[in-house]
């Protein structure tokens, strides 16, 4: 099932259950109760209790954004880092300089192809692709430089390597879920406490009453589900993609 059916399932059933216990309550309760009866102090507690986890919605939703930016910067960083030892490779002789770059696409190809599905997956970064960046960095750190060009570029590919090998580590880090267990259970708690006030404030069966609750209650399940979709930078469908790769190496064809 689609995430955006999965949402509108989710929109839907929210709605359907607010207008649900509304008729339900009015059917039960009748129309002895006006809803002009409703205490100031609840209507006071409700404001309250909505203030309250609104803030809480859009801390969370700044940090889920924040930490998906992050995870895009980090991605760019990465692909910058290794397009740019490619291309300062160029000082080199052409039998070590395709050496290096050969390294340098075999770990992107595989970064891109193999790598960001099995990140999806297992929510980590794995060996294999590990092991194609120590094979670069091993590569470049064990050549003896054959001229003074040689030795001035050296550190300069070196620092590139480690800046790749740090946004990978950063990369991994990001992978999978970030929200920590006792920030959902308080998002979901709060969202059935400030959706459950609508019932204290004795709102009645009129067509404006109940697409105003439905719609407040759908909005819930929407910013909730934002949450979730932005939580994981890597596995859902608003997620950071490969497209700093394949811009930066569009040799490699990695958009086919």
């Amino acid at each position: 099932m689609s995430e955006w059916v999965a949402l509108a399932i989710a929109m839907a059933a929210a709605c359907a259950v607010v207008v649900a216990v509304v008729l339900l309550r009015h059917r039960r309760v009748g129309a002895e109760k006006n809803a002009d009866e409703t205490p100031d102090v609840i209507e006071y507690i409700t404001m309250m209790i909505g203030v309250v986890y609104a803030i809480v919605l859009g801390l969370a939703i700044a940090g889920v954004w924040e930490a998906r930016g992050a995870a895009q910067d980090d991605v760019f960083q990465e692909a910058q880092a290794l397009q740019e030892v490619s291309d300062r490779a160029q000082i080199y002789p052409a039998e070590f300089r395709d050496k290096v770059r050969a390294d340098v696409d075999a770990y992107v190809s595989y970064v891109v192809k193999v790598e960001w599905d099995y990140m999806r997956e297992n929510g980590e970064i794995s060996d294999k692709g590990t092991e194609l960046l120590d094979k670069l960095r091993s590569d470049v750190a064990t050549r003896t430089p054959a001229s003074e060009l040689e030795a001035q570029s050296y550190q300069p590919v070196m620092d590139r390597i480690s800046q790749a090998d740090a946004a990978r580590n950063s990369r991994g880090q990001n992978a999978g879920p970030t929200m920590p267990g006792v920030v959902w259970f308080g998002l979901i708690s709060g969202a059935v406490v400030t959706v459950g006030m609508l019932f204290a404030l004795q709102i009645r069966r009129t067509p404006r009453e109940l697409v105003l609750a439905g719609c407040f209650s759908a909005l819930i399940a929407f910013l909730l589900f934002m949450i979730w979709d932005f939580d994981d930078p890597f596995g859902r469908s608003v997620s950071v993609t490969t497209q700093p790769f394949v811009d930066l190496f569009p040799s490699l064809g990695l958009s086919d």
